[in-house]
This record gives C-alpha cells, structure tokens and sequence, in this order.
C-alpha cells in the first residue's frame, strides 16, 4: 500500500521534462511581470519627487484604472483556451482565428467602456477618494491612462495567443520594451525634460498610454511575421465563435472584476480599523504579488498545456497537467514561505522604518508565509479550469469565496468587533485555504472535460 502510494505521488508531482515544459513557458511570463513591476517602482520614485498629492493621485489613478481594465482582460483567457485546442487538434491555418476574434472584441468592448469612463473620471474618483486635491490630478492622469482601454484588450489577447502557441518569449521581449520607453517618456514628459512641456501626474500616464500602444504595434509586427501562416488578419471569425468566446471570456472578466472592487473593499474595511493597519496592508499586498508571480506564470502556462492536451484528445494528460502544475507550484510556493518566514522582519524594514508599524506587519507576514504554498497551488489550479474552459465555475467559487464569505466576515470581525488586522489575516488565510480546496475538488470532479470550445 504505501509503495502505491508513493508511485501515485510521483505521477501527479512532475517529473523533469514535464518540469522543464513548465518552466519554459512560464519564465518568459515571469519575467516580463517582474518588468512590470520595476516600472511600478520607477513610476513611484519619479512621481513621488512631485510631493505627496501627486503620488497619492496616481496611486489612486492607478487603481482605478485596474478596476476598468478588469473587465476586459478576461479576453485573454477566451483567446488562449480556444487557441490551445486547436494546436492540440493541429488546425493549421486557423490557429491565429481566435486572436482575431479577440482583437474584434477587445476594440467592439473598449470604445464605449473607455468612452464611458473617460467621461465619469472625476465622479468615480471621488467615491473612492474624497480628497478634492488629489482628485484634481487623478482625473486626467485617469482619462489619459483611459485612452489605452482598446490597446490593454488587445494585448492581452495576443498574451493569451504568445501562451497558447508556445511563444512566451515575445510576450517578454515585448514588455521589456514598452516599459524601457515607458521609463524613458516619463523622464520626458513628467519633468518636461528635451523641450516637452512638463506635465507632472498626467505625464506618467501619457507615458504609459504611448508605450502601451507601442506595445500593440510590436505585437501586429510580430503576428504578421509569426502568426499570418495561421490566420492572422486574413481569416474572419464565425459568429458562433464569437459568441464561445465571449461565454468563455465574460465570466472570466466577471471573476476579474470582482476581485479587483473586492481589494478595494479590503483596504476600505482595514482603513475604517486604522491608518497604521492600512500602510501595513499596502506593504502586504505589494509583497503578496510579488511572491505569486511565479504561481501566475506557471498557472498560465498550465491553461496551454491543458488546453493542448485536450485538443489532442487526450482527457488523461489534461488531467496530470493540472495536478502536476499544481503540486509543483505547491513546491515553489512552500519553499518561498520557508525563506519568507526565516527573513520576514527583515524583509519588512525594507518598507517599514516605524518599530511598532513593523511589529505589526510581522505576524500577518508570517501568516502569509506559511500558506503561500496551498495559495499558489491553488492560483494554478484555478488556471488549470480556465484552459479547460470552465471559466464560469472559477467564476462563481472566486466570488463565492470572496464576496459572499471572506469580506463580511473581514468586516465583522475588524471593524465592527474590533479584533484588528491580524484577525482579518486569519481570515483572509482561511479563505485562500478554502478556495484552493474547492478548485482542487472541481479539478477533481472533472466536469471541465466535457466542455466544447
């Protein structure tokens, strides 16, 4: 008995040319969003030389701006499903077809979503923030950033395409040169430097806006040059498969969406416990991203891999991707919460100079660490359903999870009954704890192997 259990062990947990197909998808997605995230912090130190209104309006721009992008990157996950089945199937020549449909959508969603909300900055601002100064800056870095919307759809659908046909590579070439001239035309642009006018706030979101359509240009080069043979351009989607990928995009922009005002729901109940705890979540959650950009990236390139086991018809490798990707990011995750939990006050007075702030900060980091291995193995299993296309039932756990059990609970216990941060880390723990299980169960149950995409 215990001989079949270790050699059932060693079928779900990946051995090494498994580990390396992971690994090769997924490095090139880790790193770009690294990338992302130096730009952030570039974009930090360069506005935060404007003063504190300025760089506290484009934080506040900045989320914003995430909460209308939300909804429109679940396009990604329609293009990369369908994409994945046809390689796996070897449809040579139509392959690019799903890509198209997403630049359809992602330009037929964004026009009036972007035009709608460029319209209603300054209002949606001001319920999230009722600071007239900063709302006074954060609008026209918002509409600015706004004028991206169509261009954000549509590289997240050529993301989706990269992943699904095994070209990571020029997803990260990509983003290492949008984010080196976004850097650059920050310079320009918020200091007015090289005789431009200097726009201060709004500069950092011209800057972004101009690289992330930069973007979208260097992705149309590369599909003209890489992706024409399939269909790129020249093929017009069917109706029908515009309607599939909105069924399997919709709940995955919902899923997105809610997640997104659900932080902000977040950060509204820790800042009604105080203004300590709410600088300590903000060091929280900034690590806690960066520490699942692994998770994220192995968990997009299980969503390929499922997808091209199912194209081929082969129900059973579709399967042991999942649970292998799961367990191998379980692994990482473990072993991240190890070093986390050795070096954590460390770790915090790199952002925290405050000694009560930073002994505040410790015991939620700690908690962090110790289930950081069951979260990111849960973040790929969650991306294992949506390659398999059963995006509404991600959709309808996350929320579940989320909205219905985790943030009254949050409220309840932080706000109303006063047990403070730490409380609502425990529960946050439990809630990721729980979440992952009721993927792992549906991975388990194996209803996504009847979806048709």
């Amino acid at each position: 008995m215990p001989l079949n259990a270790l050699a059932a062990s060693r079928h779900y947990f990946p051995d090494r040319d498994r580990r390396r197909a992971l690994l090769t998808l997924a490095l090139p997605i880790v790193g770009g969003m690294a990338s992302q995230n130096i730009l952030n912090l570039v974009d930090i130190g360069m506005v935060g030389q404007l003063g504190t209104t300025a760089l506290a309006a484009a934080g506040l721009g900045s989320f914003a701006n995430w909460l209308s992008m939300a909804f429109i990157l679940g396009l990604a996950t329609g293009v990369q499903t369908i994409c994945a089945r046809r390689v796996g199937e070897g449809a040579h020549g139509e392959i690019a077809v799903p890509l198209n449909g997403g630049l359809l959508l992602a330009t037929g969603l964004g026009l009036p979503l972007a035009a709608v909300l460029i319209l209603l900055a300054p209002e949606i601002l001001l319920l999230i923030n009722p600071d007239p100064d900063v709302v006074a800056e954060a609008g026209p870095y918002l509409q600015v950033r706004l004028l991206a919307l169509v261009a954000v759809g549509m590289n997240f659908s050529f993301r989706g395409y990269w992943s699904a046909v095994h070209r990571t590579g020029l997803y990260l070439a990509t983003l290492l040169i949008m984010h080196a001239v976004n850097i650059f035309l920050n310079w320009v642009l918020i200091f007015g430097n090289l005789g431009a006018p200097a726009m201060g706030v709004t500069g950092a979101g011209l800057a972004t806006t101009l690289s992330i359509w930069l973007g979208t240009l260097i992705y149309l080069a590369f599909g003209l040059r890489y992706a024409w043979s399939e269909g790129f351009l020249h093929r017009v989607p069917t109706l029908a498969m515009l309607r599939r990928q909105m069924q399997l995009s919709l709940p995955a922009s919902l899923q997105q969406l809610f997640f997104a005002g659900g932080m902000m729901v977040l950060i509204v109940i820790i800042g009604h416990i105080g203004t300590r705890e709410l600088a300590v979540v903000h060091v929280l959650l900034t690590l806690g991203l960066l520490i699942v950009l692994p998770a994220i990236a192995l968990g997009i390139a299980t969503a390929t891999l499922v997808g091209n086991a199912l194209g081929r018809g082969n129900i059973e490798d579709a399967r042991r991707w999942g649970w292998n990707a799961t367990l191998f990011a379980g692994a990482v995750g473990g072993a991240m919460g190890l070093i986390i939990l050795v070096f954590a006050k460390p770790i915090l007075g790199i952002f925290l100079t405050d000694p009560q702030t930073l002994e505040m900060a410790h015991w939620p980091l700690v908690l962090t660490a110790l289930i950081i291995g069951i979260d990111t193995a849960g973040l790929v299993t969650m991306h294992a359903l949506l390659g398999a296309g059963d995006t509404g039932k991600v959709m309808k756990i996350s929320i579940i999870c989320q909205w219905v059990v985790f943030l009254p609970a949050a409220a309840l216990a932080g706000p109303v009954l006063g047990f403070g941060l730490l409380a609502v880390w425990i529960l946050q723990g439990l809630y990721r704890i729980g979440q992952t299980v009721w993927f792992a169960l549906a991975w388990r149950q194996g209803q996504w192997q009847h979806i048709k995409v």
